[in-house]
């Protein structure tokens, strides 16, 4: 191919950028006008890598991609070290795509799949809209979703309990003694954000403790949005001893804040987070967390996406993995490690 037509050939005729050409040749999601113009380029000038020409044979790439909101999250990574193995042995690559929790993007990355650039795509979508839901349905390869969707979508679905996680954290905290119990929340949009404070609400009432809205401060589920957020919320109600945080990083933004007001945890304030990523364990003090299973999800979502990419014609799929509480430091005040949890295994049927 020295003499013939090149990427950089391509890029040129096209008018897009060489990574461009590169992201369309090798079969990595990337806009529909792009796709198209490369596409275009490479027809007319005869260049048509081996493997692109195998694919467009077969109609297969042996390729499944995965998108998520956030790449340094880690609780997708605790996904992705599930998804590639269980893909890897069954002769598929694994594409990441991070979305920046950008319903476009996603959308996107939807609409590509009628490209035929990846066998499948699982996705982790933090909003879920109309727009979501009309191109599932109309999805050209096989798509399983992490996360909640509203009842009746025909799509193969991993999702959490989070609900159960904290009624499971907020029993913890009132048997410690703990009635001032403040949630530090993500935002209300999304569907963790949207869960997190109707299961707080609910658990307060089942404890028979009274909601306070000037105890819940929402903002984003980013350790700086967690300090912000917590720091607000103490300066309004300095007599809080406990807070629910929606995930570990807004946990950590609160463990920043107590620390630098002189508050003790958990002497004074308890901390709980969710998800109990390896930061939790590694935090100081260790931070008392809610497993959402983030690897069990991730290992049921590639099953389930190699299932169907072996049996399409089947019903649609709801797995749910039940949450545990993790008892460290910030709760305890010692060490080691001690796991609560209402039931350890994955199950298929609803979630709250």
């Amino acid at each position: 191919m020295a003499d013939g037509p090149t990427i950089n050939t391509i890029a040129e005729r096209a008018g897009v950028s060489i990574a461009s050409v590169s992201r369309v040749l090798n079969g990595l999601p990337t806009r529909q006008d792009t796709v198209r113009k490369v596409m275009a380029a490479a027809e007319e000038l005869g260049y048509v890598r081996n493997a692109v020409a195998r694919s467009l044979k077969s109609r297969r790439t042996n390729q499944v991609a995965f998108a998520m909101a956030d790449i340094g999250n880690p609780v997708y990574l605790a996904m992705v070290r599930q998804i590639q193995p269980v893909l890897k042995a069954a002769g598929y690559r694994l594409v990441l795509h991070s979305t920046d929790a950008i319903a476009a993007d996603e959308i996107d990355v939807l609409h590509s799949l009628g490209e035929r650039y990846v066998d499948g795509l699982i996705m982790s979508p933090l909003r879920v809209t109309g727009e979501h839901l009309k191109m599932i349905a109309a999805a050209r390869a096989p798509v399983v979703i992490i996360g909640s969707v509203p009842e009746g979508t025909q799509v193969d679905n991993v999702r959490a309990d989070s609900r159960t996680g904290v009624k499971l954290a907020l029993d913890h905290l009132h048997a410690l003694g703990r009635r001032r119990i403040g949630l530090v929340n993500g935002p209300l949009d999304t569907v963790p954000g949207a869960s997190r404070a109707a299961a707080y609400a609910e658990a307060l009432e089942t404890l028979g403790l009274p909601y306070d809205e000037d105890l819940v401060e929402v903002g984003d589920f980013y350790r700086a949005e967690g300090a912000r957020a917590a720091a607000a919320l103490l300066a309004r109600n300095p007599g809080v001893d406990a807070l629910m945080c929606a995930n570990d990083l807004i946990a950590l933004g609160a463990l920043d804040v107590l620390r630098a007001s002189g508050r003790r945890v958990p002497q004074d304030v308890a901390v709980v987070g969710m998800d109990d990523t390896d930061l939790a364990a590694a935090s100081w003090p260790s931070l008392t967390s809610v497993s959402l299973g983030s690897a069990e999800r991730g290992k049921a979502a590639a099953e389930l996406l190699l299932d169907r990419l072996q049996n399409g014609e089947r019903e649609p799929r709801l797995v749910t993995v039940r949450p545990r509480l993790a008892v460290r430091a910030s709760t305890s005040g010692a060490e080691p490690a001690v796991t609560l949890s209402r039931t350890d295994s994955n199950t298929e049927g609803e979630a709250s």
